[in-house]
């Protein structure tokens, strides 16, 4: 009994399928795309397809759409003829052959619901819908960070930035981002107020603004705005450009320092005291030298006090000494100080000893010792008088002195660990002795009645003089320990047979030695030696000619066969 009450449910089942499946293929059906979206200033392309049964034909074709529950025709075609009927949109309708509704220059205001009515005579009237969207990218947002600067201790929360998009349809809406991560609205912290405006064009601007609480870390955050929209079912994203708002926070530390290093400050140095803090804007700052019984001399009137440098000229040893640089938040009035140590370093009495100090004489010995003081360690070194290094260390030994050893030695004393500090003193090593002369113009050829020139050279200290025994005229010359003197003479008998001595002289002695003069041939007893030696060849050349001429006729018997000849004319 069961089996056939569902046997005869699932018979009626089935009936009615079928009873259905042939109605709906006996109906009129129009098909649509739910939304079609267009960007505005473009054409919308909205398609109408219908079925008729029995492949019948429509009647007409009715396009109109909603605009507040009201249906308002657009168009209406019968065959090949298209009837347009609202005016708004006169010059934008068209209608391709597959019965296709295209709007061109589409606007705003046509973000609607449009109804394709198809009529078919016997089979009835059928429609459907489409919903248009409109979309405009909306522009690039633009970004404008808080010119005037941020405080870490403003008690409201300050605006950071502010972000505009124009020109977007659908309205969009932005985002704010901090070093590239979003920010969220959090209370009594960050706010993001956002005003959405519609403007005549039927499209939307979008704005908004970022409030936050900063911190001294922030002064290298980087702020960005991100507008987003909706295109064809998914989501866009522009972003603006960076930004970086200056933010202001009290010092928190601060640092002195020397330039260049105290190490390597040198008597007459031009010194720098930096001083730097950690705050923004920079404090004021303010310079102190320690001076007797704990005193501060204020230095501040030398000082760079904006930039905080303090300029120390030509540096001396009293420059040494305790420095200290204090700054002044002027919004909290909150001080800071720190001290630093400078070291000006020195070398002073330089002095340069001789032993023994008693007057030497040519043969003896010295010995230079050299000392000077300094803070740091010292290196010497000796220099004679035309900047040749001649020793190392602290002393030099000189020995076996002569006139030529005499000279000015320098002892120069350097700082290794300070480039550039070094200083010297001079000593006068004098080898005092009777003249030794040196060079003289001997022996010298002359001729009767000539003017000539005689050179006498000599060493010698105290400084000599030079006498000649013959009268002319005299010119010396010095230089160090020598004197030169050059007599100018006419030559006469006298002069030619004795000669000319040379006498030189100081507290210490006197040395002397003659000048001879020869005579010089003439040119013309010169001439007539030539000419002998001369004829004396020719002669000679001759001979031996004709003792050759004679040999070749036989004349001059040679050899054995000649002497034999000679002994048999002789016995005859």
């Amino acid at each position: 009994m069961a089996g056939g009450r569902w046997a005869a449910g699932l018979a009626l089942g089935w009936g009615c399928c079928l009873l259905l499946c042939c109605a709906a293929a006996s109906k009129l059906e129009v098909s649509m795309p739910a939304v079609v979206e267009v960007e505005s200033g473009g054409t919308a392309r909205i398609e109408c397809n219908f079925y008729i049964p029995g492949n019948g034909s429509y009647t007409y074709i009715n396009w109109s759409y909603i605009d507040r529950n009201n249906r308002v025709r657009l168009c209406r075609i019968t065959g090949s003829k298209i009837l347009e009927e609202n005016v708004d949109y006169k010059g934008r309708l068209s209608v391709g052959e597959d019965n296709a509704l295209s709007i061109s220059r589409v606007m705003m205001q046509d973000a609607r619901t449009f109804v394709c009515q198809v009529g078919a005579g016997s089979h009835g009237v059928g429609e459907n819908r489409t919903e248009l969207h409109v979309y405009k990218v909306p522009e690039a947002p633009e970004i404008g960070a808080n010119p005037a600067g941020i405080s870490v201790q403003s008690s409201d929360i300050p605006q950071i930035a502010h972000c505009v998009s124009k020109n977007g349809f659908p309205p969009p809406n932005i985002t704010w981002h901090k070093n590239g991560e979003q920010l969220q609205p959090e209370e009594k912290m960050v706010k993001i107020p956002a005003t959405l405006t519609r403007e005549s064009s039927g499209l939307y601007t979008v704005s908004s603004t970022l409030f936050a609480h900063v911190t001294r870390e922030d002064r290298n955050s980087l702020y960005h705005c991100t507008v987003h929209y909706w295109l064809r079912g998914q989501r866009h994203a522009v972003e603006s450009r960076r930004v970086n708002v200056t933010v202001f926070y009290p010092a928190e530390h601060v640092k002195l320092q020397v330039m260049p290093s105290s190490a390597l400050v040198k008597e007459g140095d031009d010194v720098k005291l930096v001083c730097e803090a950690d705050g923004n804007p920079a404090p004021v700052f303010s310079f102190y030298k320690r001076g007797l019984e704990d005193s501060w001399q204020d230095l501040s009137s030398l000082a760079d006090t904006n930039s905080g440098v303090l300029n120390l000229h030509d540096v001396k040893k009293s420059s040494s000494g305790l420095y200290r640089c204090q700054t002044l938040d002027l919004d909290d009035m909150r001080q800071l100080e720190k001290d630093v140590e400078l070291v000006v370093n020195y070398i002073e009495g330089v002095h340069v000893k001789m032993e023994p100090s008693s007057p030497l004489q040519e043969g003896d010995s010295v010995r230079l010792s050299c000392d000077a003081h300094s803070p740091v360690a010292l290196d010497y070194q000796w220099r004679d008088e035309k900047g040749r290094k001649v020793g190392e260390g602290n002393q030099l030994f000189l020995s076996n002195l002569t006139f030529e050893t005499s000279s000015n030695f320098s002892c120069k004393v350097i700082a290794p660990s300070v480039p550039g500090l070094e200083q010297s003193k001079q000593v006068a090593v004098a080898v005092q002795g009777k003249p030794r002369i040196v060079a003289i113009s001997s022996p010298l050829y002359v001729r009767q009645d000539e003017v000539v020139n005689l050179t006498c050279k000599a060493i010698a200290f105290p400084r000599p003089s030079v006498h000649w025994n013959v009268n002319g005229t005299a010119h010396e010359y010095v230089e160090n320990q020598h004197i030169a003197s050059n007599l100018t003479v006419r030559v006469n008998h006298d002069l030619l047979q004795a000669g000319a001595m040379c006498r030189v002289s100081n507290a210490l002695g006197i040395s002397e030695k003659h000048i001879q003069l020869l005579d010089q041939k003439t040119p013309e007893s010169k001439g007539v030696i030539i000419v002998a030696i001369i004829v004396c060849i020719l002669v000679v050349a001759v001979l031996g000619s004709v003792i050759y001429f004679l040999h070749k006729k036989g004349k001059i018997p040679c050899g054995r066969a000649g002497k034999q000849d000679i002994a048999r004319n002789t016995s005859i």
